[in-house]
């Protein structure tokens, strides 16, 4: 099963051109947190709303794919993201290669997630 991540559309594009992504979630790093936060679609639209759901940067949505990223030796690992709900953690910085699609994201005024 995919997983999601949202992030700042700048951000991904300075990854592309670094050659890895290291935001773990909006403001907080890979090292500073130790895991790059991710979700379940199912859960996408709730942690969105909750994360930048008053964010004016341009969002975009990482479709990974966490067979490539268990390949290449780093864990996803699914942990209590502190409500009860398992949500899945990438232990070690995202490679472009393991991203299956980059989808356009907003929340909108009303407070939906589009992406």
């Amino acid at each position: 099963m995919e997983i999601l991540h949202v992030a700042h559309r700048d951000d991904w594009e300075a990854a592309l051109a670094s050659g890895t992504y290291r935001v773990s979630t909006r403001g907080a790093f890979l090292d500073e947190v130790g895991f790059i936060h991710a979700s379940y679609p199912h859960q996408i639209s709730a942690v969105a709303k909750a994360v930048h759901g008053d964010d004016d940067a341009d969002l975009c949505v990482l479709v990974l794919d966490p067979e490539r990223i268990r390949a290449a030796g780093t864990r996803v690992v699914d942990e209590d993201g502190g409500d009860g709900e398992l949500y899945p953690h990438v232990y070690g910085p995202i490679e472009p290669g393991f991203v299956t699609a980059v989808r356009p994201a907003a929340v909108d005024a009303s407070g939906a997630f589009r992406f």
